[in-house]
């Protein structure tokens, strides 16, 4: 669908109306409210096809599009990725196991408006490894939401979760980025979730982009499987990601994508 609001800056960022606010509360509400459903459909035995049959169903149900479905020959109506899996993982056969981690990652299109978020869930006990994990990924993702406001930079976003991150001995991936959506599913800016301070495009009321950093517990980088979709650690070590859709306002910044059950971290609620 083509863009017809706002105008566009130099570095080819839209900057959208105040009246385009509503649109993406709303498909962020959505988004997040149908991973809300997810969370007690998480448990050993399930396999991730039967999760994504299920959010395909609630999709459906809610009279919205999947903005998966379809994009780029991609079949599903979510991205699940499991433990060493960084993101893209494709739902299938897999069996969830006692202990496992997993990121769900949903797009839905309301009214012509993209919500796009994603978060992490536990398979039975969660391990103290894997919790840590968990909690160092959340907490670089608000830190680099707290660096929103216009006048700052890309890169402040960038240095406020690596810099967090890397304190805890965990990485940062670079192969893969947040990125600007409003009526479109991918748009500039490239949202780099490492970076120096003072550095890249300046923030402005009226963008529109994901923060989605993945943490791993080893080295950051990162291979594609032979489905040319999955991507995975290399050293096979754990991965974890949140993703928040969030608009720059006069003072700070608003999250689209909240958990209107307070389901959005998997040991709360």
């Amino acid at each position: 669908m083509e863009e017809t609001r706002g105008r566009i800056t130099r570095d080819g960022i839209r900057i959208y109306e105040d009246a385009d606010f509503a649109g993406m509360r709303e498909a962020g509400r959505v988004a997040a409210a149908i991973l809300d459903m997810v969370a007690p459909l998480v448990a050993p035995g399930v396999t991730t096809a039967a999760i994504d049959d299920f959010i395909r169903e609630e999709i459906g149900r809610r009279g919205v599009v999947s903005a998966t479905i379809g994009y780029k020959g991609y079949k599903h109506a979510s991205c699940i990725s499991v433990n060493h899996v960084v993101c893209h993982g494709i739902p299938g056969p897999k069996i969830l196991g006692d202990g496992d981690i997993l990121n769900v990652d949903v797009t839905v299109i309301v009214d012509g408006w993209f919500g796009d978020t994603s978060r992490m869930y536990v398979a039975g006990a969660l391990p103290r490894k894997s919790e840590r994990l968990i909690e160092v990924t959340h907490e670089g993702l608000m830190r680099g939401i707290a660096a929103v406001k216009p006048g700052n930079t890309f890169g402040d976003i960038g240095f406020a979760i690596q810099s967090f991150v890397e304190a805890n001995r965990m990485s940062v991936v670079r192969d893969f980025c947040g990125h600007g959506l409003g009526r479109v599913f991918h748009a500039p800016p490239n949202v780099l979730h490492y970076g120096r301070p003072g550095t890249g495009p300046v923030l402005e009321e009226g963008m529109f982009f994901t923060i989605e950093p993945m943490v791993n517990l080893g080295r950051p980088e990162t291979k594609v499987l032979s489905d040319d979709w999955t991507a995975v650690t290399r050293d096979k070590s754990l991965s974890a990601q949140f993703e928040h859709a969030v608009g720059v306002t006069a003072t700070g910044c608003e999250i689209f994508t909240l958990s209107p059950a307070g389901k959005f971290h998997p040991t709360w609620g």
